[in-house]
């Protein structure tokens, strides 16, 4: 049994949004020289690969994995999940990393705002005011931007609430699967999907390049790694506010390699934003043990 350190806890789970920011700059710079589902489809290839050899050193194995009281539900994450990736990826093309990532960190308001009618939990007055700050905050990102009118605005939000879905999807069938089962499913499913798809936009790719497609498989599994540890070894509600770094480090990462520009409005909305996001995890931890008998 591992035993809670919330101190390693938090530091994975900043090594985790590092290695995310790496993976997500990886990204972009790959699906802006070829086609996003060929290079999801690889990324997928290896993360699948990982999901199964996970799943086979624990208890039960590959059959235990397999074994979900939701099949359907399990189908349904994992193909929003692959499609959610996609969309983000061309988020980052279109809009850049820092855009991208300040509007997305917005996807636990929607996960907390879904919660009352999807999962039939209460959400109180404070809750609901945070979540008007951070949907106040998404606003300032994108008004005041040559983006405002623009369809790719709209990516990064259409990611996060997917990606909110997912979350609530996860939830929902955690009451009958373990974790293991969900992870398995995701990693599965998203593979034969991304094959599926990817295979027909498939395209040889330079020799450099495959370098940047090995770099961006290892940050996949890693950072997976990482976030699966950051969580045995903490309670999310100890470890989860520091995955808004990943917010920082992808922001530091486009402006040094990719040129792109922060600017005060992007700035202003996405500290909103992530003050009402750690506003509602706070405010959750304090219902929830206010619950425990």
């Amino acid at each position: 049994m591992i035993t809670q350190n919330i101190q390693k806890g938090i530091i994975l789970m900043v090594i985790t949004t590092i290695i995310f920011a790496v993976q997500d700059s990886l990204s972009r710079y790959l699906a802006g020289e070829y086609n996003t589902l060929m290079i999801v489809m690889i990324r997928y290839w290896f993360f699948a690969f990982f999901v199964i050899a996970i799943s086979a050193r624990q208890a039960g194995g590959i059959r235990a994995a397999t074994k979900t009281a939701f099949p359907i539900l399990q189908i349904l994450r994992g193909l929003i999940l692959a499609a959610e990736i996609c969309v983000m990826v061309i988020g980052f093309v279109k809009l850049g990393l820092i855009e991208s990532h300040a509007v997305f960190t917005c996807y636990p308001l929607i996960v907390v705002a879904l919660s009352g009618p999807i999962l039939g939990e209460k959400v109180g007055w404070r809750r609901w005011a945070a979540i008007g700050v951070g949907f106040l905050g998404v606003l300032i990102i994108l008004e005041p931007g040559f983006a405002v009118f623009s369809i790719w605005a709209l990516v990064p939000l259409l990611a996060a609430a997917m990606f909110a879905v997912y979350g609530l999807l996860t939830r929902y069938v955690a009451r009958e699967d373990a974790t293991s089962v969900s992870f398995f499913w995701t990693g599965t499913v998203g593979a034969v999907a991304m094959t599926l798809a990817g295979l027909w936009a498939w395209e040889p790719m330079a020799p450099g390049d495959l370098i940047y497609m090995g770099c961006l498989c290892l940050t996949a599994v890693s950072g997976h790694w990482c976030l699966i540890k950051a969580y045995e070894l903490a309670e999310a509600s100890a470890v989860q506010p520091f995955a808004y770094l990943q917010l920082v480090f992808a922001s530091i990462l486009a402006v040094m390699i990719f040129n792109e520009d922060l600017r005060p409005n992007v700035a202003l909305g996405a500290a909103l934003v992530v003050g009402a996001g750690i506003f509602t995890l706070w405010r959750q931890h304090r219902v929830a043990r206010a619950a425990r008998p």
